[in-house]
């Protein structure tokens, strides 16, 4: 059944913790590849053709951003200095009138909610730049696409694009790139395009693209392999959950030019099982550092892995945004993702939504820093905006309450 014959019957959201109480080897088992875009039945899957949809087009959108960033590069494979942030702003707005244009054709009654508005573009003659890298990945449509066509499609998603007002809503939200300082790096820093669902005002399904993740060789987290027996490494990641089914992964090696060896295998993603909160990794912001953070007045922090002592955490190299650290806790890669509220910083709900039910689905929990969940709603207006009391906590679940705990103690 697809959104609108059944936004109206939606349910309250309801998260299974299926991660194992303590750190565990890897483990797989192989599951028989079924001849579907997602690791699930529509049967299964409330949201089955949204997510679908929403598979398609992020992927289309990794390709925009991997395409536009190689002209980043020189012939000898080095970055190219520029004196703007051209690139970026081509891809982000690139992806944003991509998607926007794609889901619209299907759904075209569910609004979006993204980072973008059209200004900028127009003020600094980038139109036909953002046309020509959405031209590229739309759909066939009979008609090109229009320097309007792109703009409006922007703008469907900007700011002052509609009114909300106190009732649930329904909508996607889009981050057309988390992580743009990652993109202007090289090939090492992560970014992310992350598109997520919401039905009367819960995160229902979630899909992530991370094109240059590298996969580790191994790392505390139990995982179903789905199709495939060994998986390619610095392949890029897409990362899906639909809520009651779970948090999925795969590869994006045809983005990097390389062929994964079957293209349609899933991996079912769990959080790690880290029970203490000395063993745990944590990320934080790229902006603050570990002193900013509560759990500073019980541990210090260091990033060597092989070296951490009894009054140290470990602390996982930064990577640039917030939803590739989502990322990291849903893969089982890390234990925790902390980030302080801040005055000066408004948290938007695009650097978050995909992330929460990443994490939800893979067995972890994310609520601000008094334990309350975080509310989508709370900008009543646009629902751009989230103002989670401190800030946001995204764990494995285990270790939530015994930081919530060491975070209450020291306020």
């Amino acid at each position: 059944m697809n959104l609108l014959q059944s936004s109206s019957q939606f349910s309250t959201v309801r998260f299974l913790h299926l991660h194992p109480s303590s750190p565990t080897p890897l483990r797989t088992r192989f599951l028989p590849v079924r001849s579907s875009l997602l690791p699930f039945t529509n049967q299964n899957a409330k949201y089955h053709r949204e997510l679908e949809a929403a598979v398609d087009v992020v992927e289309r959108a990794c390709r925009i951003c991997v395409d536009v960033k190689k002209s980043l590069y020189s012939s000898e494979g080095r970055i190219v200095e520029k004196n703007d942030n051209t690139p970026v702003t081509v891809a982000d707005f690139g992806v944003q009138a991509l998607v926007s244009l794609e889901l619209s054709k299907v759904f075209p009654s569910i609004p979006l909610v993204a980072e973008e508005d059209s200004d900028f573009v127009r003020s600094n003659n980038l139109v036909d730049s953002v046309v020509s890298v959405v031209t590229d990945k739309a759909s066939s449509n009979d008609k090109p696409l229009t320097n309007a066509d792109v703009l409006e499609a922007i703008d469907r998603g900007g700011k002052n694009a509609i009114v909300y007002g106190t009732r649930p809503a329904t909508y996607w939200v889009l981050d057309p790139i988390d992580g743009t300082k990652g993109f202007l790096k090289g090939s090492e820093a992560l970014y992310v395009v992350g598109l997520a669902l919401v039905v009367e005002g819960d995160i229902v399904l979630g899909v992530m693209g991370c094109p240059n993740w590298k996969e580790a060789s191994s790392y505390n987290s139990t995982i179903d392999v789905q199709g495939s027996e060994s998986v390619p490494s610095r392949s890029g990641i897409l990362m899906v959950a639909h809520v009651g089914c779970g948090t999925w992964a795969r590869q994006l090696s045809d983005l990097m030019g390389v062929s994964a060896k079957v293209p349609n295998g899933w991996t079912r993603c769990f959080v790690d099982g880290c029970h203490l909160v000395p063993k745990a990794r944590f990320c934080i912001s790229d902006s603050q550092t570990w002193e900013s953070v509560p759990l500073s007045a019980f541990f210090s922090a260091t990033s060597d892995a092989g070296g951490v002592s009894d009054k140290e955490i470990l602390l996982l190299p930064t990577c640039c945004g917030s939803l590739c650290k989502y990322l990291m806790v849903a893969s089982g890669r890390a234990s925790v993702f902390i980030l302080r509220a801040r005055a000066q910083t408004t948290i938007k709900a695009w650097d978050h939504a995909v992330g929460i039910i990443c994490v939800h689905e893979a067995g972890g929990k994310v609520t601000d820093w008094k334990g309350s969940d975080i509310d989508l709603a709370a900008d009543q207006v646009e629902r751009r905006i989230l103002f989670p009391s401190m800030g946001v906590l995204v764990t494995n679940g285990t270790i939530h309450n015994q930081i919530l705990e060491m975070i209450s103690s020291t306020s």
